[in-house]
């Protein structure tokens, strides 16, 4: 059985939720989907306060669970996790899958600052057609409310730059199998970020996704499926 650990970005567990019931639908793969400690409502332990303690965080959680042959399949700052955890090369890690991921820096093309943006802007960063996606928070249970304050603080505390200017160089000794998936339409970081993602690592697959932003798990989830499943 294939295992999938898929790592969520700053919109936290509900991004991902629906794309690891599509994922493991049919029961031939089994996907582990955790919400980031701090996200959704979750303690963080004060140990855990950059991009890398995460990665040693599902390292461990790899070890624990006993997991062999998994494919890591992160998202946004799940991918930057999903990086730092490849270069941990834990023999637990067969493959990895960046889907729109933060985390390098590229001259000439910077990370949108998540946080100076209104959230009809993000939708309008985020995805090929926002009016589909827009999120009015009044109209949000005030449980919800909380949960996306909580998740907007656990992400300034990660990752508040989006990069790790070492990165990007350490990319190279990435040792496994690596796919790279892009939505042409992302603005949060562009196609071209994405392209020198994957030329940061030996032997990386880039894949585009036409009309589609930087969350394709949401609005075209077919779409990725496909391309990760025939890419692995």
């Amino acid at each position: 059985m294939t295992t999938y650990l898929l790592l969520h970005g700053g919109a936290g567990l509900r991004s991902v939720a629906g794309f690891a019931d599509l994922l493991g639908d049919g029961g031939t793969q089994r996907v582990i989907a955790p919400a980031h400690p701090g996200f959704d409502g979750t303690e963080r332990p004060d140990a855990l306060r950059t991009i890398p303690d995460l990665a040693r965080h599902y390292a461990a959680l790899l070890d624990e669970l006993d997991l062999g042959d998994v494919t890591v399949i992160g998202n946004s700052i799940g991918g930057w996790i999903a990086a730092e955890l490849a270069l941990l090369h834990s023999p637990r890690v067969s493959r990895v899958i960046f889907v729109d991921s933060v985390g390098i820096e590229l001259e000439g093309h910077p990370v949108a600052d998540f946080f100076a943006l209104t959230l009809p802007e993000v939708a309008d960063y985020s995805f090929y057609e926002p009016d589909k996606f827009r999120i009015d928070p009044s109209a949000m249970p005030p449980a919800a409310q909380q949960a996306m304050a909580g998740n907007r603080a656990a992400l300034a505390l990660y990752g508040r730059t989006m990069i790790d200017p070492t990165l990007r160089a350490r990319l190279a000794a990435v040792d496994v199998p690596t796919v790279v998936i892009w939505g042409e339409a992302d603005r949060i970081v562009d196609v071209d970020y994405g392209r020198a993602f994957a030329a940061a690592i030996p032997g990386a697959q880039f894949v585009l996704l036409e009309k589609t932003g930087h969350l394709p798990q949401l609005e075209t989830p077919e779409l990725l499926r496909d391309a990760l499943v025939s890419a692995t």
